[in-house]
């Protein structure tokens, strides 16, 4: 199968099809080499789709054909995506990459891998709308360096993928265009806001997906929807091409239904950018070379490991639900050989309220750009203020107009000492607690 999870039970009647029977379930047989690397290739799609191409047993075309059967299939009831690419185009990629190893040419170490992005990073010729009315049918005339760098490498976008307007939400509701559903059950949601990257790969429309990432917008709906998500430290992925919600947060984080392929596809996207000024200048190691084989594995493999629980996370005001998950992970690690320390972060509660007024404040000044004039659709008026206020009233939904007003006047005159400074200095005090913490753990 082309999946590491077993397919949710509603998809189950959707067989993902290759172009004969005996091509759509070879890409993981255990029976076909794999490349020497330090995690099993059963762990990872891409490894086994590169190992498929390159010893001949699945051509690339082929691939291609069984991903866009599924997604055909699928898509009419989950509505991953906002803007699917042209499949002859897609194939054409394909059958290019299929004509360059039939060469003996080398090809990227994405080569075939098809991946979908989230529609808040911006993708030449394709539309890239940040699932908000106001960037309707927008073109951009460039690559994010992240979607670059895939290319580069041999990947193929499928597609662009739904979410909360301009990333604000969590359940990819707010989108202005569609609702996705939850590939496991499709009368819930996905999460958000990357719930269209999210669910396309647990429902096997694509192997990998890019989202974003501000306050849990990647790790929530991977949660949600079974895959693995990750959101990499700030600076580590150039955020050049992102669609700005709050910039001192924003991340582009990465999906994949296994651990070893997240940590691929960060690599693949990592390191600095000219384009990118808050792009991190460190050296980009090798995330897969810390992977291990799973039979490798003692019976306890985290033994001496320490891991703190934060007392606030299971204190009073915490649903019944999420308690019981904590504690049962918690057991879980103690199992698996991990040493459980009860610390406190009295300054845990500061980070919501923090975040909310950091995350509005910055949206207000960033989303100003969207007025009619240089970015965006225009209203019809016979006068500029008009202009401004009928273009950002009918393009605008609801949350992005409650954030901007909220992060007005948090900014706004009278205002900002209370609001946006006092925020800014609780998230000194949780970055300082971070470090007393660990520092407490280890103690």
């Amino acid at each position: 199968m082309l999946s590491t999870i077993q397919p949710p039970r509603y998809l189950s009647r959707f067989p993902l099809r290759g172009r004969t029977k005996s091509r759509s379930f070879h890409i993981l047989s255990s029976a076909q080499p794999v490349t020497k690397t330090c995690f099993a290739a059963d762990q990872s799609q891409i490894l086994s789709i590169r190992d498929s191409l390159l010893n001949r047993h699945l051509s690339a075309v082929e691939l291609t054909h069984s991903y866009l059967d599924r997604l055909k299939q699928t898509e009419p009831h989950i509505n991953c995506f906002l803007h699917v690419s042209d499949p002859d185009k897609v194939l054409k990629q394909a059958q290019d990459i299929d004509d360059k190893i039939k060469r003996n040419e080398e090809v990227g170490p994405l080569a075939g891998v098809l991946v979908a992005i989230k529609d808040n990073i911006c993708t030449a010729d394709m539309p890239s709308t940040g699932g908000s009315y106001i960037l309707e049918g927008y073109r951009p005339p460039f690559d994010a360096t992240a979607v670059k760098r895939l290319k580069d490498l041999g990947a193929i976008v499928v597609g662009k993928t739904n979410l909360d307007e301009f990333g604000m939400g969590s359940t990819t509701e707010a989108s202005a265009f569609k609702v996705t559903a939850n590939p496991w059950d499709l009368s819930r949601v996905p999460g958000g806001s990357s719930g269209g990257s999210a669910a396309s790969v647990s429902a096997r429309q694509c192997v990998v997906s890019l989202g974003s990432d501000t306050g849990g917008s990647v790790r929530q709906p991977a949660s949600f929807c079974g895959v693995v998500g990750l959101k990499p430290t700030y600076g580590r992925v150039s955020r050049f091409g992102l669609m700005a919600y709050a910039s001192s947060l924003d991340v582009i984080g990465c999906f994949g239904s296994s651990v070893a392929d997240t940590g691929i596809l960060l690599h693949a996207i990592s390191g600095h950018d000219s384009l990118d000024a808050t792009s991190s200048k460190r050296e980009v190691p090798d995330f897969t070379s810390q992977f291990t084989y799973a039979s490798s594995l003692k019976s306890r493999p985290l033994e001496g490991l320490r891991v703190g629980l934060i007392r606030e996370t299971v204190d009073a005001g915490v649903d019944s639900g999420v308690k019981s998950a904590i504690e049962g992970a918690a057991a879980h690690l103690e199992q698996l050989g991990c040493v459980l320390k009860e610390v406190s972060l009295p300054s845990f509660s500061l980070g919501l309220p923090a975040y909310y007024i950091l995350a509005s404040s910055e949206s207000s000044s960033n989303l100003s750009r969207y007025d009619g004039v240089r970015y965006g659709n225009q209203a019809s008026s016979d006068e500029l203020n008009g202009l401004y206020e009928e273009s950002r009233a009918k393009g605008f939904g609801s949350e992005v107009k409650m954030r901007i007003l909220m992060g007005t006047y948090a900014l706004s005159a009278g205002y900002y000492d209370a609001y946006y400074k006092r925020a800014q200095q609780c998230q000194e005090i949780l970055f300082l607690s971070d470090h007393s913490l660990l520092r407490r753990l280890w103690s």
